[in-house]
């Protein structure tokens, strides 16, 4: 006898992201290169908004990545995405562009609460 299992549909609505956040490259292209290359190699790209965790995941995520003079380490994903933290994908990358992002990023999602998903469209 063969059985089948089904997931309840609330857990599968949880897995799907409730907005889409279209990354512009064209304006922050060393961050997008760096989320889009994250993604390639199997990290996640929609980020949980839990920004109670930022400054824990960020302390996790940085660890053993020494800071280089002229340089800010970008790291994917996020400090502000509960996916962040320990094992996170970390780049080196001009302060400018990394900035620019997480700004352009911030304003993009300061209205959602906590718990929210975003996936990141990266072209």
């Amino acid at each position: 006898m063969q059985s089948a299992y089904a997931e309840p549909v609330v857990n599968m609505q949880r897995a799907a992201a409730e907005y889409t956040l279209n990354f512009p490259t064209s304006r922050y292209p060393e961050t997008g290169a760096h989320i889009k290359d994250a993604i390639a190699t199997g990290h996640s790209s929609v980020c949980t908004i839990d920004r109670d965790g930022a400054e824990e995941n960020r302390r996790e995520s940085l660890k053993g990545y020494p800071t280089k003079k002229g340089y800010d380490r970008d790291e994917w994903p996020m400090a502000m995405c509960a996916e962040g933290g320990a094992g996170a994908d970390i780049r080196y990358i001009s302060p400018s562009d990394n900035r620019g992002a997480g700004s352009w990023v911030s304003h993009q999602v300061e209205d959602y609460p906590d718990g929210t998903r975003v996936k990141f469209i990266v072209n």
